[in-house]
């Protein structure tokens, strides 16, 4: 894990080449609307693409993990079916429903199932590097991968991929400090249950820490965003929990009247926690900033796993649960 992990900027150069030979054949209707089929890793990678692209593309992305695609997607939507083993039968299943639809597809994946239909149906994919052996690190091919679709359909500008290589060097450069910083997060988290806060617009920065905590240190935690949180679990804090240790995920840029919410839910926060802690962003841009906190967020998660000697390969639990899926 920690050498895929540490591939994660070359992986942003690799998707970048990837991206820029994606192409998408002419569809019969305008597009207004964007839908977005993923789960795990890929379905982090679909709410990444819908936080980047929601300042420039004027339709609607939706982000869906599960088995079904909603009753309004028709000839006037891009659908996104993206899986990295091409298997995730969620994803199979929200397919097979679009291919009724009149939607224009777009599968992105290594190979499987997914690739498969793709190519006999005469669909348009993008086909990712295969030999990872965990797809939640693949997570730069999902983000570029998709992007570079919206791209094709001309929703978004270009200027989105020059901070995804400027996230590249920025990660290239710090990455040294980073392992550093993420070890000392780790060491604050290693015996407490997790809790980390975000502003809502990178909330999907929350959920990759949620996700990458869960199951590279086979931990629980659970997340929130500002300011929903301050309408209904601020109201949770009421008793001192010292099993409990918070993670405020931060730009200098949020907007004004989050970073002022922030600061006093901190100061609420800590009057039940002894164990809290700020983590700034870096960067110039939202994909820059968002994708520092994912490389420091996954160097945590390893260390965790290191710190409580657990294999941050290892998910048996849900080999089990496929295992006993597939007997049904």
């Amino acid at each position: 894990m920690n050498k895929m992990i540490a591939r994660f900027p070359e992986q942003l150069g690799e998707a970048l080449h990837i991206a820029t030979g994606i192409s998408l054949k002419k569809h019969s209707a305008p597009f207004r609307s964007v839908f977005i089929s993923g789960m795990g890793g890929s379905g982090i990678g679909g709410n990444f693409v819908q936080e980047f692209a929601r300042p420039y593309c004027k339709l609607p992305v939706v982000v869906s993990k599960g088995y079904h695609a909603p009753a309004w997607v028709n000839k006037h939507t891009l659908a996104i079916c993206s899986s990295y083993s091409g298997n995730t039968e969620e994803t199979l299943s929200t397919f097979d429903q679009l291919l009724t639809t009149g939607a224009k597809i777009v599968c992105i994946a290594s190979g499987g199932q997914l690739i498969e239909r793709a190519k006999a149906l005469g669909l348009d994919y993008v086909q990712l590097p295969g030999g990872w052996s965990s797809p939640r690190a693949c997570l730069g091919y999902s983000v570029v991968a998709q992007l570079g679709v919206l791209r094709a359909a001309k929703l978004i500008p270009q200027k989105l991929f020059t901070q995804v290589k400027g996230a590249q060097k920025l990660l290239l450069r710090d990455d040294e400090a980073i392992q550093k910083k993420a070890k000392k997060i780790a060491e604050l988290l290693v015996d407490k249950t997790p809790v980390l806060y975000a502003a809502d617009n990178i909330e999907a920065v929350a959920v990759r820490w949620r996700q990458q905590i869960n199951e590279n240190a086979k931990m629980l935690c659970w997340h929130h965003v500002v300011p929903e949180m301050n309408h209904n679990e601020l109201v949770g804090w009421r008793n001192n929990r010292p099993d409990v240790a918070v993670v405020w995920l931060r730009n200098r840029d949020d907007y004004d009247r989050t970073a002022v919410r922030m600061n006093i839910n901190k100061e609420i926060v800590e009057h039940f926690t002894g164990s809290s802690i700020e983590v700034w962003s870096k960067g110039k841009g939202a994909i820059e900033k968002a994708f520092y906190l994912v490389y420091l967020g996954d160097w945590t998660s390893y260390f965790l796993a290191e710190l409580r000697n657990v294999d941050a390969i290892e998910i048996k639990v849900i080999d089990y649960l496929k295992a006993e899926l597939a007997k049904i």
